[in-house]
Order: structure tokens, then sequence, then C-alpha cells
């Protein structure tokens, strides 16, 4: 099981270093963007990217 968490963090490290990698302009302006954000639609934001994510390991599994 720690190995599956594990390779889990790794891949999403790898998928969250993509943007700033390949584009790091469009990585700022989407930082400033999100600076801006309630603490409301930021919350809708957390929890709407764990249900997809849910989502995905229901249909994955």
């Amino acid at each position: 099981m720690a190995d599956l968490i594990l390779g889990a963090l790794a891949l999403m490290l790898v998928f969250e270093g993509l943007l700033p990698f390949l584009s790091p302009k469009a990585w700022r302006q989407f930082f400033e963007r999100a600076t801006r954000l309630s603490d409301g639609q930021i919350r809708f934001l957390g929890l709407s990217c764990m249900l997809i994510g849910l989502l995905a390991l229901a249909l994955w599994r």
C-alpha cells in the first residue's frame, strides 16, 4: 500500500510541475488570478478536484 501511495504522490508532483516547466508565464498568471478568488471559491475548487479524483479512482479500480 505504501508503494501505491508513494507512486501516486510522485505522479502528482510530475503533473504539478508540468505547467510551470512548460509555460511559466501562464502558471504565474493562473496564480495571480487565484489570489483574487474568495475563500468559498477556493474551497469549491478544492472540493471539485477531490471529487473528480475520487471518481477517477473509483472508475480505475
